[in-house]
């Protein structure tokens, strides 16, 4: 099976929003055995658009169209798809009374505008929208396929989890599967080495890659339904955990920040932070997490040194020792857990910009962790941009805590 994606919006030829609803259905299309071969991006402009959607429909099994189904003017991704398949829109009843049910309260009645959010025509069906307005379209004729989807992300990525992907997989001849396997502290090559035994096999099949938090190896098998892949894949899971063992800090989409988070929560252990490089960058990556106020107590964003001085650093630390230095991260870090009350504290200090300070050139990173009794550093210099060093840090930073509780774990169990 073929598929073409194609990204509507007027936005997205400008530059002013970056297409990831194409990235995410590239991602999601080779589980079901369908390859894409073609990604369009075009304006709301009726002839282009018919244009490039009657192109997609012609020459594809399977058409994703993201974009276009507001309710103003220029949304006219329905008009266009009823125009290249010669169908007439009309208002479904049954759209109409979810539409005026959700945009209808007190004092407010739904703009006539939006009726056309109700609109069918007859080979397509409508796909529920509970973060929006616009219902997507599930159109079928003459073997061919086309889906509807709206244009923010996260109405998008709902909607095909909830409503394409399980449609997908019931037609599909076969699906892939994938387990993905999140290592720290190894290089690309050592993590290939270890697993070199394993990467002789087709079905499941085993690839090493590098990624911004650390090597993956990603185990992929092929087979009819998803619990025989599942099936195929486990014994290789299995052997791939054993032969990396601590290396391992997480599996497909969780999060560094979750899996310390995690280990913070069953070692019963609260944390505090005191960032200046980052400026807030890990205090954010670890909010990112339901429930992170269950060991999280906050991030102390001290950018300036009178701002370090003002929540607990000794004055005589960064006049001494500098700014950029493991003695004024070590400073944060207990600072940060005193003033916070915190059983945990950690402290970072750098250079994200691209100029030199201090001496140390940019990118340099100066990461502590306090206990209350000792202190765990580390060092790292890395710059490729004030945004990448920033994220680099928190990467540091995160593994470094790992790396703490995995220890006291041990320590605890031994």
């Amino acid at each position: 099976m073929h598929a073409e994606v194609v990204s509507v919006g007027t936005e997205i030829m400008l530059g002013e929003i970056t297409d990831t609803n194409a990235a995410f259905i590239a991602g999601a299309l080779p589980q079901f055995g369908i390859d894409l071969l073609y990604v369009s991006q075009v304006g709301d402009n009726p002839g282009r658009m018919r244009e490039v959607i009657g192109r997609a429909w012609k020459r594809s099994d399977y058409t994703f169209i993201t974009g276009g189904l507001g309710p103003t003017e220029d949304d006219i991704t329905r008009e266009i798809l009823a125009e290249v398949l010669g169908e007439t829109l009309e208002v479904d009843a049954e759209q109409e009374q979810i539409l005026r049910a959700r945009m209808t309260r007190p004092g407010y009645s739904m703009p006539e505008r939006n009726i056309k959010q109700a609109m069918l025509i007859p080979s397509a069906r409508a796909l529920a929208n509970p973060r929006g307005t616009a219902p997507g379209w599930w159109v079928e004729r003459g073997g061919k396929v086309a889906v509807l989807m709206p244009g923010p992300p996260a109405e998008m990525n709902r909607m095909w989890a909830q409503e394409v992907a399980s449609e997908l997989e019931r037609r599909a001849d076969s699906i892939l599967v994938s387990r993905t396997l999140k290592t720290t502290g190894l290089g690309e090559s050592t993590v290939d080495e270890m697993l070199s035994p394993l990467l002789k096999n087709s079905n499941p099949s085993v690839g090493i890659y590098h990624r911004a938090d650390g090597v993956h190896a990603r185990i992929t098998a092929k087979a009819p339904t998803r619990e025989q892949a599942w099936t195929l894949i486990r014994p290789l899971e299995v052997e791939a955990r054993r032969i990396l063992g601590p290396y391992v800090w997480g599996q497909d989409d969780e999060s560094l920040s979750a899996s310390v988070g995690g280990m913070l929560r069953d070692q019963r252990l609260t944390l505090a932070l005191m960032e200046s490089a980052t400026g807030g960058a890990l205090g954010s990556a670890i909010t990112d997490i339901d429930g992170a106020s269950d060991y999280f107590h906050g991030s102390l964003v001290t950018y300036a040194t009178q701002a370090k001085i003002a929540n607990g650093v000794p004055a005589e630390v960064p006049t001494v020792h500098g700014v950029i230095s493991r003695e004024t991260a070590e400073a944060m870090a207990k600072a940060a857990r005193e003033h916070l009350r915190a059983d945990l504290g950690l402290g970072i200090t750098g250079i994200a910009g691209g100029m030199e300070v201090e001496g140390q050139p940019p990118g340099t990173m100066h990461i502590a962790l306090y206990d209350g009794e000792e202190f765990v550093y580390s060092h790292s210099r890395y710059y490729q941009g004030r945004e990448a060093a920033k994220r680099r840090a928190v990467l540091s930073a995160l593994t470094l805590l790992r790396n703490y509780l995995m220890q006291r774990a041990g320590a605890e169990l031994g």
